[in-house]
């Protein structure tokens, strides 16, 4: 049963609910106003009675034809009287109780004794009584008859039945009963048309289903790791999720302002015409942000837009992980054609019996890889360098570049803080980049070194490039600014450009030496936190 009724239609349960309630009201107020009505009358009828009653009493003719026991004279003046105040009886006898008037003419003449005629023929009063001695049950006026000394000669009733009175109230209950079912039938017809408008701001979905929906967008919107702002027409946030709280340090108090309170970039007089926006970067509470804007539209009409925001720290960690992975598969790829060719070297000696030569080469490589193996793994401790450096000289090597590390070179584990990501951007690149300059030239040298003495840790890595001019080292770290010629690769540009932003992530900083026998570059990173990454 109770799932019957959660299951029955708004447009049902408005109509059940407005019905109802005019029911109830209705029910109610006739009940006042008959209560009222019957109330009102029976005092109304009780007020004409005894004035009647009084105004017989106090004729002449009626004392006169009283006196005299003129019965005749008494229908005539009754007869008058009756039609003139429209009572439904009037009734005289004389003191005796003898009936003179009487709307039965039988009754004439019969001798009725005073009950509550009493204090009326006895004591001269004027009352109202409810009686049904006469004709039955009436409300009735008495009043006696008096003559000019004082004495009573008789009584006068007036009386209004009370069969009459409710036949009164209850042609005016149906009326009102009338009234109230052309007032149900608006109430029915109102309460349709609130149903059906109602019904067509909710797009015809259900309580249930708008409240399960909402349950389901906010689960959703909680869920994603994007923030999303949505507006209305007038450009006033209308929904912010969490993402979108903490990524432009927003909160609820913000819902219902316009977004460029929020967002200084972002005027609302401008998205009503505002095409789709992809991929746009702003900087936004220090922080390159990513935003996405799409205009909402309807029928043509603009509804309001929704906008997405991510975080470019993420992006971009996300492509150097990637581009890391590419690196080392492209190294890989390099010592796997350097030993191919090394051991094809090998395999031409012993097929032409020259196997001293053969196991000259091969201790040769063998002490080269000693002796680099040893300075790497002994001086350097942390595995993530050792990973690097490691693939940079098979790297070197099938590029017939001479890569050395400084024999100086000392280097314990590295902070938890600096995370892969940072090592692989920050050497890598800056060794790659170094390789690039020195192919120019006939004999290629590149040196790295790494200290952590002190309170940083010191990367540098020195190349026999031709160097940069000194005009051209403050660009060298921006975005897409390369040596290269323009069509050697449209995707160069981004090395030190990613340096620059892993080294101030770290709080760290970038020394540059620079001159027509090379360049040497030098970053320093603090071992404790400053703060927390800039990042963050």
């Amino acid at each position: 049963m109770k799932q019957r009724l959660l299951n029955v239609t708004i447009q049902t349960k408005i109509a059940g609910i407005v019905i109802g309630i005019v029911l109830m009201i209705i029910v109610l107020l006739l009940s006042v106003v008959t209560y009222t009505e019957i109330n009102q009358l029976y005092a109304n009828k009780n007020r004409l009675s005894l004035q009647t009653a009084k105004t017989v009493s106090f004729v002449p003719a009626v004392n006169e034809a009283v006196h005299n026991h003129n019965s005749e004279r008494l229908e005539a003046l009754t007869q008058q009287l009756d039609v003139r105040h429209q009572a439904d009886f009037i009734v005289i006898q004389n003191r005796k109780g003898v009936i003179l008037s009487h709307p039965d003419e039988a009754e004439v003449g019969n001798h009725l004794p005073f009950n509550d005629g009493y204090k009326a023929a006895v004591f001269g009063g004027y009352y109202n009584i409810d009686s049904d001695e006469l004709l039955g049950p009436a409300v009735t006026g008495k009043a006696p008859i008096m003559t000019e000394a004082g004495d009573v000669l008789g009584v006068v009733t007036v009386g209004y039945l009370k069969k009459n009175i409710n036949n009164v109230v209850f042609d005016r209950l149906k009326r009102n009963i009338y009234l109230s079912l052309l007032a149900v039938l608006i109430g029915f017809i109102a309460s349709f048309l609130l149903a059906r408008h109602i019904r067509k701001d909710t797009l015809g979905l259900e309580p249930r289903e708008i409240s399960t929906l909402y349950r389901d967008r906010a689960a959703i919107l909680s869920s994603i790791n994007e923030g999303v702002i949505a507006t209305d027409k007038d450009g006033k946030i209308t929904l912010i999720n969490e993402t979108a709280k903490h990524l432009l340090r927003l909160n609820e108090r913000n819902v219902n302002q316009t977004i460029d309170q929020v967002l200084t970039h972002v005027h609302p007089d401008r998205l009503t015409d505002q095409a789709p926006i992809v991929n746009k970067e702003m900087h936004i509470n220090e922080r390159t942000i990513i935003v996405n804007l799409a205009p909402i539209r309807k029928e043509g009409a603009y509804m309001g837009t929704v906008m997405t925001f991510r975080d470019k720290t993420d992006v971009t960690e996300m492509l150097d992980t990637l581009s890391e992975v590419k690196r080392y598969s492209d190294d890989l790829r390099a010592q796997t054609h350097e030993f191919s060719n090394k051991l094809y070297v090998i395999s031409g000696l012993i097929q032409l019996e020259k196997y001293d030569e053969a196991l000259e080469m091969i201790r040769d490589e063998v002490s080269d890889d000693q002796q680099t193996n040893k300075l790497i793994f002994d001086q350097i401790q942390d595995a993530k360098v050792q990973a690097v450096l490691l693939g940079k000289m098979n790297k070197a090597s099938e590029k017939k570049i001479d890569f050395q590390v400084d024999e100086g070179s000392q280097l314990d584990r590295l902070p938890e803080h600096i995370k892969s990501s940072d090592i692989i951007t920050i050497i890598g690149n800056l060794i790659d980049n170094a390789f690039d300059e020195v192919l120019k030239q006939t004999n290629r040298y590149v040196m790295f070194s790494a200290l952590d003495i002190g309170h940083d840790i010191i990367f540098e890595v020195s190349d026999n490039g031709s160097g940069i001019k000194d005009d051209a080292i403050p660009d060298v770290f921006t975005r897409s600014y390369s040596t290269k010629a323009e069509d050697d690769d449209a995707h160069r540009g981004y090395g030190l450009y990613n340096v620059k932003q892993a080294v101030d992530a770290l709080h760290g900083s970038i020394e540059m030496d620079s001159n027509e026998h090379g360049m040497t570059i030098t970053v320093y990173i603090p071992k404790e936190r400053r703060g927390g990454r800039s990042d963050d």
